[in-house]
């Protein structure tokens, strides 16, 4: 291996999970370098979750293979699970039992030594801020509070890579940030971690992603890769009064692909950017919003994302047609 090869925690090589006659998981391939923030990015019901399941060790895959920390997916998924900190969709720790009680009942799950138990239940506590909760019951924590605890139970054991399944999905916007500044000082640790979200903004937090839509992996990269290499159509952001009302009739305008509300304004997919914008400024000065701003940008994740699975679609609809 050459110096500055990084090495990997996880490959992932043509894995594949069915139901019957449903593909969840269809020949997926990536790898990720140990220490990085790798995001899993699809809508609900992608194959993410199902990934994941099958990387811990709690699926078994229907074809392809994997490794985790260096071992087989296939044949030694128990020893994975020693080697990881996973933190599924649902919360699972004891609603009845007080912060202190369930990090002491995972140190036990986990077999802490009896001498170090102490030390790594104050370093949970500490990381996660939960020092005024120890001795309230976990039931009553909000739900940004359940979930430091959640991670601070799935590291209690000091794994080299953690598994996160949608780890913010229903917490308020404050509470996500902090998780996330949680997650940024594990990786400057060393510690790999493998992350789900539906949240466009979250996957910007990634070193690297992957998006997922109906089980088929269709781009990987860098988020700025992915923003400035994977889409073919350019963006025209367009400031202006009641976007809304005016988007239908935008979307009319000739070379306009899409438009959709982003933010207080709209953002205009085009093959050509340059030919479009005076057409936009025409219809805009004809609706006299002397305020109008029309400015072309980077796409965002969610343009790319967008753009990649209407590719995906037009791209199935022909073999589905033909099938028909």
């Amino acid at each position: 291996m050459c110096e500055h090869e990084q090495p990997l925690a996880v490959t992932v090589n043509g894995l594949e999970r069915r139901f019957g006659d449903f593909v969840a998981v269809n020949k997926v391939s990536f790898d990720v370098k140990r220490g990085e923030i790798f995001g899993f990015l699809g809508p609900n019901g992608a194959g993410k979750s199902t990934t994941i399941r099958m990387l811990t060790g709690i699926l078994a895959p229907t074809g392809g293979e994997g490794t985790v920390a260096g071992l087989n997916i296939r044949t030694e998924s128990e020893r994975i699970k020693t080697h990881i900190g996973y933190m599924s969709q649902k919360f699972s720790l004891y609603q009845e039992l007080t912060v202190e009680e369930n990090i002491d009942f995972y140190s036990g799950i986990y077999r802490i030594a009896p001498e170090k138990k102490h030390e790594r239940k104050e370093w949970v506590i500490e990381m996660a801020g939960l020092d005024e909760h120890r001795h309230v019951q976990t039931a009553v924590l909000s739900g940004g509070w359940k979930q430091r605890l959640s991670l601070g139970c799935a590291i209690l054991h000091e794994p080299p890579i953690i598994f996160l399944d949608e780890p913010t999905s229903g917490v308020d916007p404050n509470s996500r940030r902090q998780f996330w500044e949680l997650i940024y000082e594990l990786a400057s640790e060393g510690v790999t971690v493998f992350v789900t979200t539906h949240y466009m903004d979250e996957a910007e937090y990634c070193d690297r992603l992957a998006l997922i839509y109906r089980g088929e992996m269709i781009a990987s990269g860098t988020p700025y890769e992915l923003k400035t290499t994977m889409m073919q159509e350019e963006i025209l952001e367009v400031g202006c009064q009641w976007p809304q009302l005016v988007m239908d009739e935008i979307e009319e305008i000739e070379g306009v692909k899409e438009a959709a509300l982003f933010g207080s304004g709209l953002h205009v997919v085009t093959e050509d950017s340059a030919a479009v914008e005076p057409r936009l400024r025409d219809y805009l000065s004809g609706k006299e919003f002397s305020a109008a701003t029309i400015e072309k940008i980077t796409p965002s994740l969610e343009d790319v994302f967008v753009s990649l699975i209407e590719a995906h679609d037009r791209a199935e609809t022909p073999q589905q047609e033909v099938a028909l």
